[in-house]
């Protein structure tokens, strides 16, 4: 749950909010493996200690934080992708309709409906990984439009390439609302905390000996760790947070179907 409002944060505040954690946690590592009372343990703890098993823990973080990224990136252009589809079709099927001598103004009509529908109702619901109702009554309705037989009178090619467009439209629908759906993201950045953590205990521990490289190197770290979990964090939900995709493609499509009715 709190990993879910955490990338929801605007932009200033994802950083923020990281940058909090990564310094409390060095400051409080610091702090430890340099206090009297703890040192000594710290230090037996520590003894035979070789850089190699840092190494190995951050090895492990840094291939899961390649995977979420890559996770994340992949999921940015498939929304590009279902989006642009989306208004290829709206436009295919208004064109579809335009060509053909009988009257499609029924069809028009449906596709201005359920277009109003994405922008106005189901776009917003999106964020909490939501479909609309009124969307898919819309996209039922331009599915029963576009099948009824007295559309063949245009030609059998036609009409087929017509209900393709509106088939089309309905996958393009489920693959968007599949991408909205963020709700199987918090274990994989639970993941990534705790090997953060624990890559932050590692550096602390073998540089026990020498205080200030000490302290720069967990401070290195995680700066790094801060710009790259940040980054990653506003391209994890296409259709929520700071980098939202906007409906504008399908607003254009709109705007050329309005104008162009019949």
């Amino acid at each position: 749950m709190i990993l879910g409002l955490w990338l929801d944060f605007p932009v200033w505040l994802i950083f923020t909010s990281l940058g909090g954690v990564f310094a409390g946690a060095t400051g409080l590592l610091v702090l430890v493996t340099n206090s009297r009372r703890t040192r000594p343990i710290l230090l037996r703890l520590g003894t035979g200690m070789v850089p190699a098993y840092f190494t190995a823990i951050s090895v492990l973080l840094a291939l899961l934080t390649g995977t979420v990224a890559n996770d994340a990136w992949e999921r940015q252009r498939q929304a590009g992708r279902v989006v642009q589809n989306e208004r290829s079709n709206l436009l295919a099927a208004h064109d579809l309709s335009l060509a053909t001598v009988s009257d499609m103004s029924e069809i028009r009509a449906a596709l201005v409906t359920y277009a109003n529908a994405l922008i106005l109702d189901e776009w917003p619901k999106m964020t909490d990984g939501l479909s609309s109702p009124v969307a898919g009554a819309a996209l039922g309705r331009l599915m029963a439009v576009s099948a009824d037989p007295k559309h063949e009178a245009a030609g059998r090619a036609a009409h087929a390439l017509l209900l393709d467009a509106v088939m089309n439209l309905r996958t393009a629908r489920g693959e968007r609302l599949a991408l909205s759906d963020a709700q199987g993201d918090q274990s994989k950045w639970l993941t990534l905390m705790v090997l953060a953590g624990l890559t932050l205990v590692a550096i602390g521990l073998v540089h026990l000996e020498r205080p200030v490289a000490q302290a720069t190197t967990l401070v290195m770290f995680s700066i790094a760790m801060v710009t790259t979990l940040g980054v990653v964090a506003l391209h994890e939900r296409p259709f929520d947070g700071p980098m939202a995709r906007s409906p504008a493609p399908i607003e254009r499509a709109k705007a050329v179907m309005v104008e162009g009715r019949g």
